[in-house]
Order: C-alpha cells, then sequence, then structure tokens
C-alpha cells in the first residue's frame, strides 16, 4: 500500500478534484446556449448551477450509501466520476432545455457522491503545516480542472459549436482511469484523533479534546454560502457582459475565464505558505482582495480590461478563504464529525452556487438594473460592500473573543 506521504498517493487523491468543478466548463457558451435554445438568462445560468442542487443532497447521502451498501471510499468515489462522465455527454445528442436540465442534475449527484469524501479524508490523514498544504492543494486542483475544462470547452464551442462544448466531460473517464489505477482499495487513516493547529481558537471558546461540534460551523456554512454566490455570479455574468461590450459574434469570454483561474489556483498553492505567516489574518487577506474584485468588475462600465481585471482577480483570495474553511473544522469538530461537518460545509457551497443566479437577479430588481447588457454588473458592488462588513464583523467577534 502507498504511504500517505507519498507523492502519488497524494496525487491519486487529489486527481478526482480536477472533475469537481467541470460543471462550470460550459460557463463560455452561454450566449451561444441561450440564443439557440431561446431561454432566459436566469433559466441559462442554472444550467451551470443545477449540479450544486444534487451536490447538496448527495453529500449528505453519500455517506448513509456508503454505510448501507457496505462500499469503500475508493468505490464511492469512482461511482460519482463515472456518473459525471455519463451525465455530463448527454446535452450533445438531446436539445431538449428539461432533458438537458435533469443530466445536469444527475451530473450533480455525482459530485456529491465524492466530494466530501475528497475532503474528509485529508482531515482525518494529515495534520498541522501538512493538512494546510494539502487542502491548499485540494482546492488548486479544483481550479486547474475547471481551467481545463473551461479551455477545452471553449475551443470546442468556437470552432464547433455550444453542443460539443459537453464532450469535455469525456474527460472523466481519464480520470477514472488514473484514480483506479493508483489508489489502493482500502486506506489507512493516521488515527481516531486530529491534531489541533489552534486556527479555529480565535473564533472558539474550546479548550482541550474535542467532544462536540462547535455552533462556529453555522457560521462558517453561512460564510461559504455568501463567499460563492458572489464568485460564481461573476462567472456566470461575464459572458453576458463580454457580448455586451464586444458584440453578439464575440466568443472569447471562455478563454478568460480560464485565466482567471491561474489565479485561484495560486491561491491555492500558497494557502498553506500564506496561512503559516498570517494565520487567521488570512481571512481578513481573502475577503479584501474579494472586495476589490467586485468593484474592479462592478464597476467597469464598458472599459473591457478593467472588469476582465476584476475577474482575474478575484480567484486567487477566494482560495485562500475556502480551504481555511475547512482547515477550521478539525477544531471544531472531533474526528468522527469531521465528514459531517465537511458536508455541511459543503452544502453552504453548493447551496449558493445553486442560488447564484436567484440572488443576483433580486440584486438587479432591488437596483432597478435590467437583466441585460451592461445591468448584469450590478449586484457586485454591494457585494463587495457585504465582504467587507463580514470582514469588520469578523474582525469585532475575535477581538471580543480576545479581550474575554
Amino acid at each position: 500500500m502507498s504511504k500517505k506521504h507519498s507523492m502519488i498517493t497524494k496525487l491519486a487523491f487529489l486527481s478526482v478534484s480536477l472533475m469537481v468543478t467541470s460543471a462550470y466548463a460550459i460557463q463560455g457558451s452561454l450566449p451561444q446556449l441561450k440564443a439557440a435554445m431561446h431561454i432566459t438568462q436566469t433559466q441559462s445560468e442554472y444550467l451551470v448551477t443545477t449540479p450544486s442542487f444534487a451536490v447538496m443532497i448527495f453529500v449528505v447521502l453519500s455517506p448513509l450509501i456508503q454505510q448501507w451498501f457496505h462500499i469503500s471510499d475508493k468505490k464511492i468515489i469512482m461511482a460519482g466520476v463515472t456518473i459525471v462522465g455519463l451525465a455530463g455527454i448527454v446535452p450533445m445528442f438531446v436539445d431538449n432545455y428539461t432533458t438537458i436540465l435533469l443530466s445536469r442534475l444527475i451530473l450533480g449527484a455525482g459530485y456529491g457522491l465524492y466530494n466530501s469524501q475528497a475532503i474528509s479524508v485529508i482531515s482525518v490523514w494529515y495534520d498541522g503545516q501538512e493538512r494546510a498544504q494539502m487542502l491548499g492543494w485540494r482546492a488548486a486542483a479544483e481550479q486547474v480542472g475547471q481551467a481545463l475544462t473551461l479551455t477545452i470547452a471553449g475551443l470546442l464551442l468556437s470552432y464547433l459549436g455550444w453542443r460539443s462544448s459537453f464532450a469535455v466531460y469525456f474527460l472523466a473517464f481519464a480520470v477514472l482511469f488514473f484514480f483506479a489505477l493508483r489508489v489502493p482499495e482500502e486506506s489507512q487513516a493516521q488515527d481516531d484523533h486530529v491534531d489541533e493547529d489552534n486556527l479555529a481558537e480565535e473564533l472558539t471558546d474550546e479548550n482541550g479534546p474535542i467532544t462536540k461540534i462547535s455552533p462556529v460551523v453555522g457560521l462558517l456554512v453561512l460564510f461559504a454560502f455568501l463567499l460563492v454566490v458572489d464568485y460564481v455570479g461573476m462567472e456566470n455574468r461575464f459572458p453576458g457582459l463580454a457580448v455586451a461590450i464586444n458584440g453578439e459574434h464575440y466568443t472569447g469570454a471562455s478563454m478568460f475565464l480560464s485565466l482567471m483561474l491561474i489565479g485561484a489556483t495560486l491561491g491555492g498553492i500558497t494557502y498553506g505558505w500564506i496561512q503559516d505567516r498570517l494565520g487567521f489574518g488570512t481571512v481578513y487577506l481573502g475577503l479584501g482582495l474579494m472586495a476589490l474584485a467586485n468593484f474592479l468588475f462592478g464597476f467597469a462600465g464598458d472599459n473591457y480590461w478593467l472588469m476582465v481585471l476584476g475577474l482575474l482577480l478575484i480567484g486567487f483570495p477566494l482560495q485562500l478563504v475556502s480551504p481555511l474553511i475547512f482547515n477550521l473544522l478539525p477544531d471544531l469538530a472531533p474526528a468522527d464529525r469531521q465528514p459531517l461537518v465537511t458536508s455541511l460545509c459543503l452544502i453552504g457551497f453548493n447551496f449558493g452556487s445553486f442560488f447564484s443566479p436567484t440572488i443576483a437577479e433580486w440584486t438587479n430588481h432591488l437596483t432597478g438594473k435590467p437583466m441585460s447588457g451592461m445591468g448584469l454588473a450590478a449586484p457586485f458592488p454591494i457585494y463587495g460592500v457585504v465582504l467587507l462588513l463580514i470582514a469588520l464583523i469578523i474582525f469585532l467577534a475575535t477581538r471580543r473573543h480576545a479581550t474575554k
């Protein structure tokens, strides 16, 4: 059996995270898909975010399915990746919106089957700086996968049309082969406890052995929800704004959506290094940079390159904050409840992703801006203000705790 510190073992487990964010691969195709199928902007965005609804359900069902049918982690992960591949290619062969939406729902079920295992296993296997590093790498792997699938889908869109962009999901079978070949059938975690790195001391009064789930977990779930509402909303709105600025035949949005993931990947790779130096202060750096990205994007007007700058910036700080959420969890719940609290945070992330189009639409109505043209940028200055308010609330709460 490969040792847990082996790079091959680490790469094998990280490989499955390459497909977790592939639901967003078709974002660059949304304007063309919307025109071809005669659907609304919100309907087209839901083709991207509907998988997140199924993820919310299956991250809860997955551990139960494993328990009921005595399925190993390896087999449940392989089952999930297989479903992703099969459901992902369905839109290549049908042109009915309801059928495509259903296939996207099944796609999300595949993600949900193995998403929480890919994270909680890291929290149990690794501790301290190595755990932070692995969680950062896992976040980076998601961004690399999203960049790769976005690029391939964008190239397919440019040369073969929107329907062919769904062929990108054939990559799931390549990931499945590598994972099945390299990952052992049975894994051996370090033990039944998780070493604390004291990151959560600023948020909780817990001392000594962890025996129950901290209520701070609920706040992290809400935090995850708000972060993804913003991030996914920017990804969804950018293609429409790019077409509004550059003309209806513009197909270059996928390239910039891929480039934004370079920053996100760097955020994941450097998270362990930054967290080691800033500790809990990493959250303030992340929220500040995310707010700046929103202001650049939302106030850019018809300045396309300023808007692109905001888009390219937002990924880096997100990948500073999201691994921090999972890195806090081992200090907020006992080891045997780690799959549960990991699933709860994943529900927060995916709930935010699923409802991002609706919340963005509500924000448009609130500001009196149209759901088309440059009005698509309306939500983001408001999101930026909300992020700064969150940073202020966290600062005041931690300062109060420090005073006590």
